[in-house]
């Protein structure tokens, strides 16, 4: 009674704001929310607040905890990357080129607010943040700006002198060569690419990088995306330092060149003794191993894919194992824990030197050098980078008796990479890579504690016997499924983002071929490796040939019982949503991982409720593909491009492709009227489909003689949607006429993808998405000196073409 009292005084001083609270009142009231009394006749919106408002207070004080106890175990530190890979991102998805000064500018006001709001924690952190991130930007415009790729702006054919600099075996027998372009002639090009990646049927016996080649070539601009938010091909060979792609028409010849003057012969030879010698071990592999197991032999070692036959590709794909192919964290943890194991086993022996020396630090030493030198000859791709850093820095705190904290670590890596390469963000290749580590991470760090105050409930029995040694085996087929489902859900949506397709039995295919990789696979190559130079080597790649070959068994047994993995695509923001809800998983270890819930609530809505592309082109205007009404794809060629195909069936979800009915004497009122919503229908000249929505789709494939001009104005009075392989014809419809994509505008902005909508009875609103943006960015700024780009015609020699360009000079 005396503590009702006591609670009725205390609401009585607050609500007239007299007095003070007695102690005893404290002590009654402490843990308990009280609200003011009102009186009965206070407005709703003032009760509603007094409700309200505790809990308000009650949340920010949870929240402002929360960040205090995220703050003194050192997770903020970890938010550094994740901003500074947002700017990245931000720059590279930016419409326009953002000037310099902007940049500068806005880095110099961002700094003073920061420094002015010292005593505003809250304001300075935001401000910090938002400097972080266009930091990020900064980086990734510096290195646009250093990179500056000189891009070739139109497909020609030349005769090309050039040095090699790497060698790669193909599957299907031919050879992709990267050369750096010494001299082109007949004709010589006024701004030749610098290098390029060549394909050849063969090459001289004994080409070396290094080595002088000439022949002819046909050079060709790196493509586009296939379609919009698809792989740019542009865009990794401008980073890449790829100027040009083609082939030589003919075998090339060994020709002799000069050598590079001063420090950059020196790099030239540094540059290709390591690329002889991830050469000469693929030959070895591919040798000793024999077969397609041998092709992937070397992939595992040298990182050298591309000899790997397309089928072992498509069953590692559909099983969810394509990972075992990439470089990764899996095969550097293996590779220095087989070198340390080694190590430690070999000291052993000597338990008189183990005794007086630290022999932990020399086995982690060896490892650290074991590593690095994977991590040359492996061609130190992203996801390699990315494991080297974070077991360097694991292998040096041994190393130096610290600590090594895991999260950290990856947050290091991850600054490393962003830092000095920042398109890598945007690339599968990051983004799988570190999403899965940082799941795993959090997740055996929440499993860790939760085993923790399981043991504090309940202490450890130990096992002896048949239980010791069932325990164990449950154990490792636990691990190796909670490390599957772990990492394979946090790539999942990166998966399907750049690829449009998902694994569905991932899982059992991991738990059967993961045991394999690790206790056979990686350890025999690494034995391969070591015993090599003594040509010991035998043994250990015939264990390795026969674990690869048992994997890939496992690959293609699941692969043949996986359904349609095309998922189709799925829309930027639902990815963005996906993404902020993943990083505040892993990264927050407090109830602020409460806040990823409205993150995975909105991106699985845009996921439930996204539209797919009714209509898609390709870059040449050649292609064209209409989504039906009961999801299959009809595409206007008998024939079409094989790689657009594949992507636009992921990305449309669907397996069907419908061919083109040729009527070659039919005229173009006969086709449309005749239109069907089934696949397209063709003459000599156009082909035309009619669309679920009733709109008729046509696509002009020739505008000399087979297509008359009144044909023209039939199919533009009766279309809706009109796309010509003609770069020369501008608005030949007129503004009132069929809306029209002529190859002039796709040569400029790339592919295209549109969505059409009705609008009333009548209209119908065409939505196009072009897959590049102008003004254009530096990886496009060549798409504006092609031909089509120009509303020029493809070029034909002429017999008399020498004779008139002797006539023009004497003019």
């Amino acid at each position: 009674m005396g503590g009702k009292l006591a609670i009725a005084e205390s609401d009585e001083r607050a609500q007239f704001a007299v007095g003070t609270q007695t102690p005893e009142a404290e002590d009654a009231t402490q843990g308990i929310l009280v609200s003011p009394a009102r009186p009965a006749h206070a407005p709703v919106a003032a009760r509603i607040h007094g409700l309200v408002a505790p809990l308000g207070k009650r949340l920010n004080a949870d929240m402002r905890a929360a960040l205090s106890r995220e703050a003194a175990r050192g997770t903020l530190f970890l938010w550094l990357p994740v901003l500074l890979g947002s700017g990245a991102l931000a720059y590279f998805a930016l419409p326009v080129e953002p000037p310099a000064y902007a940049i500068v500018c806005g880095l110099l006001a961002l700094a003073l607010v920061a420094f002015l709001a010292a005593g505003k924690p809250l304001l300075r952190g935001a401000v910090l943040a938002a400097l972080i991130v266009l930091l990020g930007l900064a980086c990734a415009k510096v290195e646009s700006w250093r990179t500056g790729t000189p891009m070739l702006g139109a497909d020609v054919t030349t005769r090309l002198t050039a040095r090699v600099i790497s060698i790669e075996h193909r599957a299907n027998g031919r050879f992709r060569l990267t050369v750096d372009v010494v001299s082109t002639r007949r004709p010589q090009l006024r701004y030749a690419p610098a290098r390029a990646r060549l394909s050849a049927r063969s090459i001289p016996a004994g080409l070396r990088p290094g080595d002088g080649i000439e022949g002819l070539v046909r050079l060709m601009t790196p493509s586009g995306p296939v379609r919009p938010h698809a792989y740019d091909f542009s865009f990794e060979s401008y980073f890449d330092g790829l100027g040009a792609v083609g082939f030589f028409m003919r075998d090339p010849e060994p020709v002799e060149i000069e050598p590079l003057p001063g420090a950059r012969q020196w790099v030239q030879r540094m540059s290709s003794s390591l690329q002889g010698l991830r050469e000469s071990l693929a030959a070895r592999l591919r040798e000793r191993v024999g077969g397609a197991e041998g092709e992937v032999a070397a992939a595992l070692i040298t990182g050298m894919r591309g000899g790997i036959p397309e089928a072992y590709n498509e069953d590692l794909r559909r099983a969810g194992l394509a990972h075992v192919l990439a470089i990764s964290g899996l095969h550097m943890a293996l590779a220095a824990f087989t070198i340390i194991g080694a190590a430690r086993l070999g000291f052993a022996v000597f338990p008189g030197f183990s005794s007086r020396h630290p022999v932990r630090k020399y086995a982690a030493a060896a490892a650290l050098l074991v590593c690095f030198f994977y991590l040359l000859v492996s061609g130190s791709g992203v996801a390699a980078q990315r494991s080297f850093l974070m077991l360097a820095v694991m292998l040096l705190a041994l190393l130096f008796d610290r600590a090594a904290l895991t999260m950290r670590n990856l947050a290091v890596a991850a600054l490393a990479v962003i830092i000095t390469t920042p398109h890598e963000v945007v690339g599968p290749g990051f983004q799988m890579s570190f999403s899965a580590t940082a799941a795993l991470i959090a997740g055996y760090a929440a499993w860790n504690a939760h085993r923790e105050k399981r043991l504090a409930r309940k202490p450890y029995v130990e096992r002896r016997g048949a239980a010791k040694l069932i325990h164990l085996v449950l154990l490792s087929i636990g691990g190796i499924a909670l490390t599957s489902l772990i990492a394979g859900t946090a790539t999942t949506l990166y998966g399907v983002w750049h690829f449009q397709r998902a694994s569905p039995l991932a899982l059992g295919a991991n738990l059967a071929a993961m045991p394999v990789v690790s206790l056979v696979v990686m350890p025999s190559a690494v034995a391969a490796i070591a015993t090599m130079p003594l040509n010991l080597d035998g043994w250990p790649l015939a264990v390795m040939g026969w674990g690869i070959s048992t994997v890939m068994s496992i690959a293609r047994w699941f692969s043949e019982r996986t359904p349609i993995d095309a998922t189709g695509a799925i829309p930027l923001g639902a990815t963005l949503s996906l993404t902020a809800a993943l990083v505040v998983l892993t990264m927050t270890t407090t109830r602020l991982r409460i806040a990823a819930l409205p993150f995975l609530a909105m991106g699985f809505f845009l996921i439930a409720t996204r539209s797919l592309p009714d209509v898609l082109i390709s870059e040449d205007a050649r292609l064209v593909a209409v989504r039906t009404q009961d999801g299959a794809l009809a595409v206007n060629r008998k024939r079409p491009n094989a790689f657009s195909l594949e992507n636009w069936l992921r990305a449309e979800g669907t397996e069907t492709v419908r061919k083109p009915d040729g009527l070659s004497s039919a005229s173009t009122a006969e086709l449309i009227a005749r239109a069907s919503a089934h696949h397209f229908l063709c003459n000599d000249a156009i082909c035309v489909l009619r669309h679920e929505s009733g709109a008729i789709i046509g696509h002009v494939r020739k505008t000399d003689a087979a297509m008359p001009r009144r044909s023209f104005r039939e199919l533009c009075g009766a279309a809706d949607l009109v796309v010509i392989n003609d770069a020369r014809i501008d608005r030949p419809c007129g503004a009132d006429g069929a809306q029209t994509i002529t190859a002039r505008d796709l040569a400029r902005r790339g592919s295209a993808e549109i969505r059409i909508e009705r609008k009333g009875r009548d209209a119908l609103l065409f939505n196009i998405a072009y897959a590049i943006s102008e003004p254009h960015r530096p990886w496009h700024e060549q798409r504006q000196f092609s031909r089509a780009a120009r509303g020029l015609g493809p070029y034909k020699r002429t017999r008399n073409a020498p004779e008139e360009a002797k006539k023009h000079q004497q003019n």
